[in-house]
């Protein structure tokens, strides 16, 4: 499977990706476990990771989550500000909030993010119609971590 990114800039500032179609970006903030900010080509993008969902920390409305703070924490420290990334995307590029919805690799070893935080318990697999291209690979990840009983498997109830 391949995905390919399209950003588009009333710039003429020529956006570099690699052979996947994958943007280079520098990470300059990380919001929690789900969200990001990165930097490419001048501009900030806040990018919502695609098919993931981490426990909340900072929503302005909902109380913070079990195993919120420890997934962003995880998040923080894995993909600090400063870190090389590769963003693609899916089908939609923004969500309802005009956040870009990507799929975020570290440039140095290639770990992808959104799968790795199902995989090892941070996030639960968050299909989203129609950004579903990778859905059955983190519901089999989810599906590992909570017989393995990692993360938030095992500390939160529901």
């Amino acid at each position: 499977m391949s995905l390919c990114l399209t950003l588009v800039s009333c710039s003429a500032t020529r956006i570099q990706s690699d052979a996947g179609g994958r943007i280079l970006a520098t990470v300059t903030h990380v919001s929690d476990g789900d969200t990001l900010s990165v930097s490419f080509s001048g501009r900030t993008e806040t990018i919502r990771l695609i098919g993931v969902d981490t426990p909340e920390t900072v929503h302005p409305r909902k109380p913070v989550q079990c195993w919120g703070p420890e997934a962003s924490a995880h998040t923080k420290s894995t993909f600090p500000p400063g870190t090389k990334v590769f963003v693609a995307r899916d089908v939609e590029a923004r969500d309802k909030y005009g956040r870009f919805l990507g799929y975020v690799y570290r440039a140095t070893d290639n770990l992808f993010l959104n799968l790795e935080l199902v995989a090892d318990g941070w996030a639960r697999p968050y299909p989203f119609e129609p950004n579903t291209s990778l859905a059955t690979d983190f519901a089999q990840a989810a599906n590992m971590a909570q017989q393995e009983q990692l993360g938030l498997w095992a500390h939160c109830q529901g």
